[in-house]
């Protein structure tokens, strides 16, 4: 381990590098045994792009323009022993990488001493790359359940709970007594060190030989079991560092000369802000370092965005993360105003003047209150934040004044922002003498029974959800009718939410309610929308509510402020060295959002999932904690559906008043609830649809205020493509909204629905219901001798009980905290999602806080969970197998001999273990769990592969699995061109890298058969795979259309990538896709052009597949000839 004696530029690594190796192989006391074969065995979880490898240049070696003092020598030695040390400790489970963990080991190695002020200034080489502090003992223990006793490198220090009983990280000897005794304590703090830089690749014992292999994809183990690492990974990882800690020293040797200082004095220096301190003294000078430009309290006064952005690129650890091109500004525009054609009342006019400070309205207003005044109905189609709200309350206020018995009807998308516009209309109802009185309630599921006759027969204003007006208003008709007698105006906002199913589903909604009004006389409703920026706003219009009369409101006459954008890409794990891998974005975004509400912006970050939502608040909190302002954790919260009623409507009453700075949330905050004043939106990942993007961006500068968007790449081939087209964000149209009033499970429901309210009348009811209404009632309905049909006795008592609007279901697990004996319900899960969140041992996310689920019962629907302190959470290792059950109809491809099939499917997923990682996503542990599976059916489609095909792909060893996985994604991605559907709607079996990668048997063999499922309406489906299966001809040819015509090598995002795989594209095999689908049509395989595989990112295994069996028939369905 002698240092270079040159010390003049990077060492040669050929005769050093040979030395190092003899010696870590011979020495006992330098750590080779932490690299023997004892290694706990494999599987890794990190995902791997699916995109083409390119060469990256590495960085030039920098000669150092002196000879190194001997201070820089011996500091080279303590790095490459340190360096060595960890790299074979972090090899090791349950081994804490603590200073007094590692010190005899790099003592013996160094042959003296190690002072702590000698590890700081390593780091102050290598700032980027190193973490030393204290970290408090708690948060590094870990459940030692069938963990093996290490001694390695342990001379007395800590030893990460080697030797500890079962559950002692998490609850003590009795399993019920949680980790510190009061909220916020802390346990001893002890030293730690770790490399962040880069962490070794996992790898997994070769079956024959034991010897660690080095796949280049996560490889599947059902066993569960942990990472192996080969020594040559280790030393390569070994030498890396040592090189980059080489470059360091030039580096700053070089800046020394150039500076004219002294290099120990000046090391000296710059190393005393890295010397750890323990966390509670509030002067520790590398916190000082780290918050040195942030404000000593949150300013109430921010700056303006263009400074805070210049401070963000300021930042010590910003290298570089918004990508080029992608800073955007947008600059402010003025208002237009416009003035009404009718006159308001003086106490109206007050009102608006008092509740919202409105002198003037704008000229979208304006517009759209005169059409309205005029008898219009009216859509409204403007920029988030742009005042659509009063466009509906003003013309509801003025019909209050001028008729006491006027009724109006609210819809919103959710209960939060019917609550929120309630809020809103009662606030300037206060200032209207006389309206004071007037009864003015929600009405959804939340509201008691008790209330709900005296809000029927009472208010004026009802705010509602499409759910209960399906539900609960239109099949009781009789009770309503005084209501709806009187209804004047009806308000659906958000239209752009009602898209795809749902759209359809309110379409008829909204169809039935029209049909009882007119039936009672009531042929005077208006109906008003207002709807996010899309392309076909008045087509759409039309189509909800099957009205030609509609006046389109799209000109902006709002002001808008300063916005700036930016696209922020998570930086890689060493900055300069794109080989490390991507860095984790949990981390970015939570020091961004920090940096930002340190500095007085009220921010909201947008995720995509429940989980992401947990674990950022976690990521913030931890982040406040090591910036020495945890005095802020009470100002950020999370906010998501699964909440209760109370903790959703108190966190948006402390966001809209102020007491809160920052927010993290799911999409339920994508619609227009008012929270107040934003300044900036930060945005995880991308958001599925560049239209989902631009309404979470939407959200901040609602007071014409500049404003921040962020969006903040993650690793994914969809968040990378737009890093590096950022362009495409801002000049794609924007998208058309689609509904199909053609499906026919969602029209028939609908009907039998109506037909339950009051009889069908084919002749008079066509024109809501479609011109071949007599032949569905004949065929579906029951008549009567006067010739109106009724609800078909299938569907009583509640037809509309037998139609869900939503994805949603009626049961629900309560995840109950009984920490300290509380027993309070935290929140409910969804019965679907629950065996894969709430299992015996899992930690259980609620508001960033860690929960142990003691007691796990599905019988009950009940989870309890102990809130515990750990630094660690788990995932769990499932599977799912789609398979069809029956065959209800079959339909020849036209040219071919293969066959398409339509029928019953079933969806099993088990949970069969789960894995502990720690805040870097490294594996810490494999524990096995026995849950029941979870077992769903819906309807769908499925092909059978023809041998032929399998025969191909197996000659020419390309990946049989992967190109099944890419033909499903290319036939699904192309099923809307057919049917009316979203992304979503329709699902497929998703392969598993970590199966199909194994080098190991596996049991579960699966069909080579291609399956597609309707994701919503249960068993009976949605009908969106029925009509895929008539059009299944030419789906196929337009897939391998796609399939051949791209120009990528190995499969994107255009042909047979999918943005919502669940299991990141990394089963793919383009070429293997196109035979699968030409072999269905009976196309000819050129064999000779493929490509000989096995292919680039995708390593030969065990087959998994297997030749499809035929699927029993039902009897009914005969053979189709494709035309």
């Amino acid at each position: 381990m002698s240092a270079n004696p040159a010390h003049r530029c990077t060492p040669e690594p050929s005769q050093d590098s040979r030395k190092r190796k003899r010696t870590t192989r011979s020495s006992p006391d330098n750590g080779a045994s932490a690299g023997g074969s004892d290694l706990s065995e494999d599987v890794g979880t990190a995902k791997v792009s699916r995109k083409r490898k390119t060469p990256t240049p590495k960085e030039p070696p920098v000669e150092c323009v002196i000879e190194w003092p001997d201070t820089f020598k011996e500091l080279e030695r303590t790095h490459r022993a340190l360096n060595l040390i960890y790299t074979f400790c972090s090899a090791r489970k349950h081994v804490v990488t603590t200073l007094d963990t590692m010190r005899s080991a790099v003592e013996s190695n160094i042959k003296r001493p190690l002072a702590i002020e000698e590890v700081a200034a390593v780091v102050a080489l290598r700032p980027e790359g190193i973490r030393f502090a204290f970290v408090d003992e708690l948060m590094l223990q870990l459940d030692a359940k069938g963990s093996e006793k290490v001694d390695a490198f342990q001379t007395g220090g800590y030893r990460g709970g080697s030797s500890f009983a079962p559950d002692a990280s998490v609850g003590g000897m009795t399993g019920f007594e949680g980790l510190g005794v009061g909220e916020g304590e802390m346990g001893r703090e002890v030293l730690y060190f770790e490399f962040i830089d880069e962490d070794l690749k996992r790898q997994v014992a070769d079956k024959k030989t034991g010897e660690p292999t080095n796949p280049t994809r996560r490889l599947r183990d059902e066993a569960l079991k942990m990472p192996v690492f080969s020594q040559k990974q280790m030393m390569n990882l070994i030498e890396k560092r040592n090189t980059k800690f080489t470059q360091a020293i030039n580096r700053f040797l070089n800046r020394c000369v150039s500076d004219k200082t002294d290099p120990e004095i000046t090391l000296k220096s710059e190393a005393e802000i890295f010397i750890p301190r323990p966390s509670a003294p509030v002067d520790n000078p590398l916190r000082q370092f780290l918050t040195a430009t942030l404000p000593s309290s949150i300013p109430k006064e921010r700056k303006s965005i263009p400074e805070i952005v210049s401070e963000l690129k300021s930042l010590s650890w910003y290298t570089g993360q918004v990508v080029p091109d992608g800073h955007r500004v947008f600059e402010p525009q003025p208002a237009v105003y416009g003035d009404l054609d009718f006159l308001l009342s003086q106490d109206l006019v007050n009102a608006l003047y008092n509740a919202r400070n409105i002198t003037q309205l704008y000229a979208h207003q304006a517009e759209a209150i005169n059409a309205l005044h005029g008898g219009h109905n009216v859509v409204v189609a403007t920029s988030t934040s742009s005042g659509k709200s009063l466009i509906y309350q003003l013309p509801v206020l003025h019909a209050l004044e001028r008729d006491s018995e006027t009724r109006a009807m609210y819809i919103f998308p959710t209960k939060a922002l019917a609550q929120d516009q309630k809020r809103s209309l009662k606030e300037m109802m206060s200032y209207m003498p006389g309206m004071g009185d007037v009864l003015v309630e929600t009405f959804d599921g939340d509201t008691p029974m008790g209330e709900r006759n005296q809000i029927r027969e009472e208010a004026r204003i009802i705010f509602t959800n499409p759910d209960m007006l399906h539900l609960t208003m239109l099949p009781q008709e009789e009770r309503w009718r005084g209501f709806l007698r009187n209804l004047k105006y009806v308000v659906v906002d958000e239209l752009h939410y009602y898209n795809g199913m749902m759209g359809s589903h309110v379409a008829f909604i909204m169809r039935r309610l029209r049909r009882l009004c007119a039936a009672i006389g009531n042929r005077r409703v208006k109906f008003i929308s207002c709807s996010a920026t899309v392309a076909n706003p008045e087509e759409h219009f039309k189509t909800i509510f099957g009205i030609q009369d509609v006046t389109l409101v799209d000109f902006d006459g709002s002001p808008s402020g300063r916005k700036e954008f930016l696209c922020w890409n998570t930086p890689y794990k060493d900055p300069g060295d794109p080989s490390s891998g991507r860095g984790d974005a949990k981390s970015e975004c939570a020091r961004l959002f920090c940096q930002l509400i340190l500095r007085g912006v009220r921010v909201i970050a947008f995720c995509r999932v429940r989980e992401q939502c947990e674990k950022l608040v976690s990521a913030v909190r931890h982040e406040l904690e090591n910036l020495g302002r945890g005095e802020c954790v009470n100002r950020v919260t999370g906010y998501r559906g699964g909440y209760t009623a109370q903790d959703r409507r108190r966190i948006e009453t402390e966001m809209f008043e102020g007491k809160l700075m920052g927010i993290i949330a799911t999409t339920a905050l994508e619609l227009g609830i008012d929270i107040g004043s934003l300044d900036c939106v930060l945005t995880w990942g991308f958001p599925y649809t560049i239209a989902n993007l631009r309404q979470q961006s939407g959200r901040a500068g609602r007071r014409n205020n500049d404003s921040l968007s962020i969006l903040v790449g993650d690793c994914f081939a969809t968040d990378q493509h737009y890093m590096q087209n950022p362009d495409e964000l801002f000049t794609k149209p924007n998208c058309e909204l689609q509904v199909d009033l053609e499906n026919m499970l969602v029209r028939e429901g609908h009907i039998q629905c109506a037909a339950h309210e009051m009889p069908i009348n084919p002749a008079t009811d066509a024109q809501y219901f479609g011109a071949d209404l007599l032949k569905m009632c004949a065929d579906r309905l029951v008549p009567d001798d006067s010739g109106f049909y009724h609800c078909h006795d299938r569907f009583r008592p509640s037809p509309s009980q037998f139609v869900s609007i939503r994805d949603t279901e009626e049961e629900h697990f309560a995840i109950v905290d009984i920490s300290h004996g509380r027993n309070v319900v935290l929140e409910e899960l969804d019965a679907s999602r629950a065996t894969f969140t709430i299992y015996d041992g899992a930690i259980f996310l609620h508001q960033g806080d860690t929960y142990l689920v003691r007691d796990f019962n599905p019988e009950r629907k009940m989870a309890r969970v102990e809130k515990v302190k750990v630094d660690w959470t788990t995932k769990q290792r499932d599977f799912t197998d789609i398979d069809p059950v029956e065959t209800e109809a079959t339909k020849r491809i036209a040219g071919s001999n293969c066959n398409a099939y339509h029928g019953a499917i079933r969806i099993k997923q088990v949970v069969f273990g789960y894995f502990k990682f720690d805040r870097r996503n490294r594996v810490l542990d494999a524990v096995h769990v026995d849950n029941p599976p979870v077992v769903r059916h819906s309807k769908g489609m499925w092909l059978d592969v023809p041998k032929v095909a399998l025969d191909i792909l197996v000659n020419r060893h390309l990946h049989v699995a992967g190109a099944i996985h890419a033909a499903q994604h290319a036939v699904m991605s192309l099923i809307p061109n057919f049917v009316i559907s979203m992304p979503g709607d329709v699902r497929t079996e998703c392969k598993n890298s970590l199966k199909e990668f194994a080098k190991r048997e596996t049991q579960r063999k699966r069909p080579a058969r291609l399956t597609f499922y309707d994701a919503k309406g249960g068993a009976g489906g949605s009908g969106i795979n029925t009509k895929a299966f008539e059009f299944v001809d030419v789906l196929l040819k337009q897939a391998v259309e796609r399939v051949a015509g791209c120009g990528c090598q190995s499969g994107c995002v255009e042909c047979v990538a999918s943005e919502l795989c669940h299991e990141g594209n990394e089963v793919m095999s383009k070429a293997g896709a196109e035979v699968v689908l030409r072999s269905l049509l009976g196309m000819a395989i050129d064999i000779d052009s493929l490509p000989m595989g096995p292919e680039e990112g995708s390593p030969a295994g065990v087959e998994t597949v297997i030749l499809a069996e035929p699927v029993p028939s039902r009897g009914a369905g005969g053979v189709e000839e494709g035309q």
